[in-house]
């Protein structure tokens, strides 16, 4: 397990009582470096979408125990959010959730000269992601070949 994963487990499971106790869900939590900064990220959800209140909570509960725990030596930025409504779908809850939705899928490397999908979300399972594009037949798309997959957003 490499030291992002770790941390990342290590910050869910001290996120998880805090998320119960607030009524919301943890979504997905990353640890990444973006420039010079690491930021370490809780996203959170609940039916009908959090609020900032909802974020604001979890964050000051959440910074307190991992002020106590100090187990990042990196000096990181913490963040509470919502994932949004073009949010990545990384988990199989994710795609479990959004069956039936319209969601963006974009591959590593050119498939029939495109990298960018678009279509109601079918069917999924370990090797495969399935779409019904607006015009044509259902696609599907090796999980390996997929860089993102995320919500469309309707405007």
């Amino acid at each position: 397990m490499s030291k992002r994963e770790n941390y990342e487990e290590r910050f869910e499971k001290i996120l998880l009582p805090i998320t119960e106790d607030a009524g919301v869900e943890i979504y997905d939590v990353e640890y990444v470096k973006e420039g010079s900064d690491w930021y370490l990220r809780a996203y959170i959800d609940k039916k009908g979408g959090v609020t900032i209140e909802d974020c604001e909570k979890v964050s000051r509960a959440v910074s307190e125990v991992m002020d106590r725990e100090d187990f990042i030596p990196d000096a990181y930025i913490l963040e509470v959010s919502s994932p949004g409504l073009g949010r990545a779908l990384k988990k199989d809850k994710h795609l479990a959730r959004s069956m039936g939705e319209e969601v963006e899928i974009r591959t590593y490397k050119p498939i029939e000269k495109q990298k960018e999908f678009s279509g109601i979300l079918r069917d999924f399972d370990a090797e495969s992601i399935t779409i019904e594009p607006e015009e044509g037949t259902n696609i599907k798309f090796a999980r390996s070949d997929v860089a993102l997959i995320r919500l469309a957003l309707d405007f």
